[in-house]
């Protein structure tokens, strides 16, 4: 029954040509409704009213029925009804978004593009992932009901900025409801001056006497209108506060005990944290509602497991039945959850009870999970039992594909707790993945930091165990890395392939690395062999961007010899790839521009141009031999297009990249004789839009959020004023006086997506 149950609660989202990740399928619906549950009618009326505003928003204390007011929304509305119950775990916009865009796939298609740019490693979210989504949720036909319940629970400042956008994008006649404790990330003010709010706060949510009198009576406690009069009083409304003072009463305590935990103008309930409540029912009972605080979500099976005892599917039943302080997750009734307030009082007694047990009982969990096939969630406890080496093996599995899903903030999140506890060290594959991917995101300062301590694990200890997978990666990390010169890259790239392919392991970015070693060192035709051969790897593991960019290593080797029916097949050919597996790459794009032109085709070269901006912010000093080689090609294609500023813009940016890596081989010639070139041409330079430094375009698709301009630099990493001389320099380049204008012309030369609905305050 655990397995069953573990497939039905949790699901995959998957799109053809990606992978996907576990999806907990019960955050996808609204939950039920329990017999006895206080109607809310005036309420309900408000909502489903064919005049209330397209935003809607329910703010309140824990206990105030917020998510059951909206639960029963749909009983009294004709709309479809769209539902992601937030949780920790969605503080990354990739996951975020997933759960958004599968709830209003359930309603109606979502363009797959959407789907696509969330699968990605490279997408931007402000500036490919918000518009798509956004456009997709304004062109739908249905009438919806987006509702985002525990909103509060968002920390992460772009999961904040993609909801203040998404709002902008409501069509008519659906609604985006917002429900937590804290006001929505919204521009409230805003929304109030133009009448596109709704808000329901504490004050409407307080139950009415009446209405708690009809609380009592369904948890099947009678009292007279006085002493209802007394505790509705002193609980002023507090649906969650009337309830757990109806479990007293029904369990024999006396009225005065009751309403003496409610103290003068505090709603948060003394006696919802007091013992006196867990004392009146069974010992059984207690052991079995403390232990299992410690679980999120719960079943049969996973309770036993964590108990380790048997009986927990019938206690669960008993419990759901007779407690609404448990939420049933499924119409099977299976899973289910405490309600939050009540499963914080629990944990405070375990707290206060056991609290060495506590590790125990969430590592017992994550065995569980593991054994359900949900490594994922395992990883989950085991961080919340502080199990640092069983959460380091985990991560060690997850990283490939959490990498691929574009999950990024997660990958960020699980090397960061790591790093607090020392047990990237304890890893040293967790180490060289980190280092290898802060490169891929160009990241320099943090991908050299980690190579560092990936580099003191190889030569610092000489009496450390041989690890081979974790040695031919950090020769890998060293090769891409390229600190010091290309020979030395040459070097690495070659005992990355040795030591790969003694410990068995297919690495055809290895071979990749070893082709541009030959490349930047002349041997062209050395290189082509290890670009034939990487290509031939990486077509059969399915590592797609290495085959593109093997494929347009070629294509340039072609060029150079001046064979260009072969550059143009090879270029057609990385095109392909790139396009099937819906990734971007600027070298492959730079090398289909050169292939454009030289058949003539412009527009289809400004094409490959525009793309190639928007990922080459990826191209940092983390992979030299890249960003130079990318950049160059371009420079190529900019010349021969007469767009002088851009091919000047981008020379500047070679000679930054040459101050900090100088030995790059034939680069350092090459950039010198187009550095000659660009100094005899004469004509205009003025700036446009392909005079964009890298920096710019980094910070382009933050323009188009809802984000202060200190709010912009805190995600960079940047000062405000430096924030501030970059957003007056793209307004210089695109002939922009204001935000707004910038965003408009950016989405109009192809450099952002998205419709051209006002998206930014001023600024």
């Amino acid at each position: 029954m655990g397995d069953i149950d573990v497939r039905h609660h949790v699901g995959q989202a998957y799109r053809a040509g990606r992978p996907g990740f576990d999806l907990v399928m019960s955050k996808l619906r609204r939950p039920l409704l329990r017999p006895g549950t206080v109607s809310r009618s005036p309420l309900v009326a408000r909502l489903a009213g064919d005049d209330s505003p397209p935003i809607v928003s329910v703010v309140a204390p824990a206990g105030y029925g917020k998510t059951t007011l909206l639960a029963q929304w749909p009983e009294r509305d004709g709309r479809a009804f769209a539902w992601v119950s937030v949780d920790e775990g969605d503080n990354d916009p990739k996951v975020l978004l997933t759960y958004i865009a599968e709830a209003l796939n359930a309603v109606e298609p979502v363009d797959e593009r959407v789907f696509d740019a969330l699968a990605s490693s490279a997408s931007s979210v402000p500036g490919s992932v918000v518009p798509r989504l956004g456009s997709a949720f304004a062109s739908m036909i249905s009438s919806v009901v987006l509702v985002l319940d525990d909103v509060h629970l968002l920390h992460n400042s772009e999961c904040r900025a993609a909801l203040s956008v998404l709002a902008d994008h409501v069509p008519g006649g659906s609604r985006l409801a917002f429900a937590g404790r804290d006001e929505p990330p919204l521009r409230v003010a805003r929304l109030r001056a133009e009448g596109k709010i709704l808000e329901i706060g504490q004050g409407e949510l307080s139950l009415t006497r009446s209405e708690a009198g009809s609380l009592l009576h369904a948890a099947e406690v009678a009292l007279g209108e006085q002493d209802l009069a007394q505790l509705h009083r002193r609980t002023e409304g507090w649906a969650a506060g009337l309830y757990l003072a109806a479990l007293y009463l029904r369990e024999g305590g006396a009225l005065p005990g009751a309403v003496a935990s409610f103290g003068d103008g505090d709603r948060l309930v003394r006696g919802y944290v007091d013992p006196n409540f867990l004392a009146r029912i069974s010992g059984q009972q207690q052991e079995f509602l403390i232990r299992t605080a410690v679980l999120s979500q719960m079943c049969g099976p996973l309770c036993d497991a964590v108990l380790d005892q048997p009986g927990s599917a019938a206690m669960l039943a008993g419990l759901v039945r007779s407690n609404l302080l448990l939420v049933p997750l499924d119409r099977r009734g299976h899973w289910c959850r405490y309600h939050h307030l009540f499963r914080d009082m629990l944990l405070t007694e375990l707290r206060r009870l056991e609290p060495s047990l506590i590790p125990v009982l969430k590592c017992r969990a994550a065995s569980w999970y593991l054994g359900a096939g949900l490594p994922e969630m395992a990883l989950q406890y085991y961080m919340a039992a502080g199990d640092v080496d069983e959460a380091a093996s985990l991560v060690e599995k997850l990283v490939v594909p959490a990498y691929r899903q574009g999950r990024i903030t997660t990958l960020q999140r699980w090397f960061g707790w790591l790093d607090e506890r020392g047990g990237t060290g304890r890893r040293p594959m967790v180490a060289v993945w980190a280092a290898g991917i802060a490169a891929l995101l160009g990241r320099p300062a943090e991908a050299e930091r980690r190579a560092d301590a990936v580099d003191r694990w190889i030569y610092g200890d000489a009496a450390r165990p041989a690890d081979p997978p974790a040695e031919a990666g950090a020769a890998i990390v060293r090769a891409l890395l390229c600190r010091h010169g290309v020979k030395r890259m040459r070097a690495d790239a070659s005992e990355a392939a040795r030591r790969c392919a003694a410990a068995a392991i297919v690495a055809p970015g290895a071979l990749l690395l070893q082709g541009i070693g030959c490349v930047l060192c002349g041997d062209l035709d050395g290189g082509d062999a290890f670009f034939q051969d990487a290509a031939s790897q990486a077509e059969e593991a399915g590592t797609h961007e290495t085959y593109a960019q093997a494929l347009a290593e070629r294509s340039l080797i072609a060029m150079a010899h001046d064979d260009w029916e072969r550059a143009e097949v090879l270029a057609g050919q990385a095109g392909t790839m790139m396009r099937q597996a819906k990734i971007e790459d600027a070298l492959v794009r730079a090398v289909q521009a050169r292939a454009a032109l030289h058949r003539g085709d412009v527009v289809s070269a400004r094409q490959h141009l525009i793309h190639a901006q928007q990922v080459r912010p990826l191209l940092t000093r983390a992979q030299p031999q890249l960003a130079g080689q990318a950049r160059i090609e371009l420079i190529r294609v900019y010349l021969a297009l007469a767009d002088l500023a851009g091919a000047r813009t981008l020379m500047r940016e070679v000679d930054e990249l040459l101050k900090w890596r100088p030995r790059l081989g034939t680069l350092v010639e090459e950039a010198e004789a187009l550095r000659a070139r660009l100094a005899q041409q004469r004509g205009s330079s003025d700036p446009g839009a392909s005079a964009l430094t890298a920096g710019e375009l980094r910070l382009l698709p933050l323009l188009s959020t809802h984000l202060s301009i200190s709010e912009i630099a805190a995600e960079l990493f940047l000062s405000p004023h430096t924030i501030k001389s970059q957003m007056k320099s793209i307004y210089r380049k695109l002939g922009a006086t204001t935000r707004d204008q910038a965003v408009s012309r950016a989405r109009e030369s192809g450099l952002l997506e998205g419709d051209g609905l006002s998206s930014n305050p001023t600024g």
